[in-house]
């Protein structure tokens, strides 16, 4: 148990500790947004004696990345080894509260400038009227005085002030200077206490992600290490490839599994930090050589196209302890392993578990030995058939998206290579994607949406080719004119959309079921290559064997 303790301080103690930084205000705090006048409200209510709240600190000697200054005031690291408060609670009035202390002036993100020490306290003012101001419009000089001269101007400029003041001057000092603030201190709990706690405290903002505290955690200026900076250089060295969809969760699970072959959200908040930090270029090198092969090998040109994004994490894993490529069995038991998760619901649920059972695959794969699995795969025609209702972010889908891409389709029209978009990747009606039967031609004969939106009735094709040249034409009325223009290479150019013979594909007759057929057939044959059959997968086969298709089947 992890006890609060109260820990109240008065003005000195407080600043002292700010000032000395055993205070700080941990990086997954939001932004100090609080005006000058709601600043001013709560010196009033300082000075009235009011409440102003509780404040929650976090005492730890962990290291955590920090905003470090406030405003223009710089604020001291301290030693390694001593204890840091950080603030959990009431991060908005500590700001203001030291801010209006010490007048510091604070820069805006749109470039506007604060300036606390033009705080004022109206000396005419009444118990029951606004003290501290800030418009000193229409008021006497005589009878304002900044916070900051009150506190740290001394005897002199104090008793250049009217006689009649001077009482309320030494009153409304030893208000200040007095106030007991109520701190409540969490003592020495791990991480994942003190961000639980922050994120209750907090319970109408944005809860933290694991992301969000590992930055805190691992941040270390000595060794220049920010985990928010690095992912996103990775991002930047990823983008150009069209693999920037790769999440920091991803990532962390990758480091996480490398260290200890284990990546709960529990298990990655106990990562040693020093450790982390230690393994970070490697990892990165890792992710970057899986993207690499996913890339080249099994050339999925964009990461919208990749059936999980969590396969990055066993493929950087096995790159991790392999240098090379993999060849031989290796090659071809990563491959399998690759398809089976991506065919399946694999990766849907209960990921993190699925994640370290799967690294001993791969420890038996780097070791060139064929995997056991516990689940089987189909790749039957009727299967895909069956199966194959479209949804541009299904893991089956993707994984047939990823046999289409592998062929690198080329255009209708002049055989050029077809640019796949992670933008145009992210809905159904994307720019890439095009219905060899155009939807409204079938509907127009009789045919569903749910029944034309079928993933064997889906081409990668360009924009241009998609809106301009099919538009809701039938493939019969719109495949002479592309023969007509690309004769010579027409039939090179449809196998890389696996798309064969056109009379026995049922194009010149519009036959809609054949061309499901056929297709599903030649699509088996490339799912075929790709697996290594195992009993369960004959087992898969056999219970669709007495299946027959027709289009009612996709209802």
């Amino acid at each position: 148990m992890y006890l609060p303790e109260t820990s109240p301080r008065n003005f000195k103690g407080l600043l002292n500790d700010i000032e000395k930084g055993q205070i700080k205000i941990p990086q997954f705090q939001r932004e100090f947004v609080w005006d000058l006048k709601k600043s001013a409200n709560l010196m009033d209510s300082i000075i009235k004696g009011y409440p102003i709240g509780t404040l929650i600190f976090w005492k730890t000697k962990e290291r955590l990345r920090a905003i470090r200054d406030i405003g223009n005031f710089r604020l001291p690291i301290p030693d390694e080894g001593d204890y840091i408060e950080y603030v959990l609670d009431g991060q908005q009035r500590l700001t203001s509260l030291f801010a209006s202390l010490k007048g510091v002036k604070i820069e805006r993100d749109y470039g506007k400038i604060d300036d606390y020490a033009e705080m004022y306290i109206n000396l005419e003012a009444n118990e029951d009227e606004e003290i501290v101001i800030l418009d000193k419009e229409g008021i006497d000089e005589r009878s304002l005085i900044r916070i900051t001269d009150l506190l740290y101007g001394g005897i002199i400029l104090l008793s250049r002030y009217p006689h009649r003041f001077l009482q309320k001057l030494e009153d409304y000092k030893t208000r200040i200077e007095s106030y007991n603030y109520s701190i409540i201190l969490i003592k020495e709990a791990p991480i994942d206490v003190a961000t639980e706690i922050f994120t209750r405290i907090n319970v109408g903002g944005k809860q933290l992600t694991v992301f969000e505290i590992m930055v805190a955690k691992t941040f270390d200026a000595e060794q220049d290490f920010d985990l928010a900076e690095k992912y996103r250089k990775l991002i930047e060295k990823l983008t150009p490839i069209n693999y920037e969809t790769i999440s920091d969760a991803t990532v962390l699970q990758t480091v996480s599994i490398v260290l200890e072959k284990e990546c709960t959200k529990k298990q990655i908040l106990k990562l040693n930090k020093n450790k982390f930090i230690n393994v970070w270029n490697d990892v990165v090198d890792s992710i970057e050589r899986a993207v690499e092969y996913f890339r080249n090998f099994y050339r999925i040109p964009v990461s919208q196209l990749l059936p999980y994004n969590a396969l990055i994490v066993p493929f950087a894993y096995f790159f991790y302890h392999h240098n090379d490529r993999p060849t031989g069995n290796k090659r071809k038991y990563l491959q399998d392993y690759f398809w089976r998760c991506s065919l399946s619901d694999r990766y849907s649920s209960s990921l993190e578990s699925k994640l370290a059972q799967d690294i001993k695959r791969i420890d038996l794969i780097l070791n060139e030995e064929l995997p056991k699995y516990d689940w089987g795969i189909n790749t039957s025609p009727d299967f895909i058939v069956r199966n194959g209702g479209f949804n541009a972010g299904r893991a089956y889908i993707k994984a047939i998206l990823c046999v289409y891409a592998h062929h690198q389709p080329k255009s209708f029209n002049d055989n050029s290579i077809v640019n796949i978009s992670n933008y145009w990747l992210k809905q159904a009606n994307s720019k890439n994607y095009h219905h060899f039967f155009p939807k409204a031609y079938l509907i127009k004969n009789g045919i569903d949406d749910w029944d034309a939106n079928h993933i064997l009735n889906i081409t990668i094709v360009d924009d241009f080719l998609n809106k301009r040249e099919i538009g809701a034409k039938s493939p019969s009325t719109y495949m002479k004119r592309f023969i007509k223009v690309n004769e010579e290479q027409i039939e090179k150019t449809m196998m890389t959309h696996l798309i064969g013979d056109f009379e026995k594909f049922g194009i010149w007759d519009d036959d809609y079921e054949k061309f499901i057929h056929e297709r599903a057939k030649i699509l088996s044959e490339e799912l075929k290559k790709r697996i290594i059959e195992q009993e369960l997968d004959k087992r898969m086969q056999d219970d669709l064997s007495d299946f027959d298709f027709d289009l009612s089947d996709f209802e």
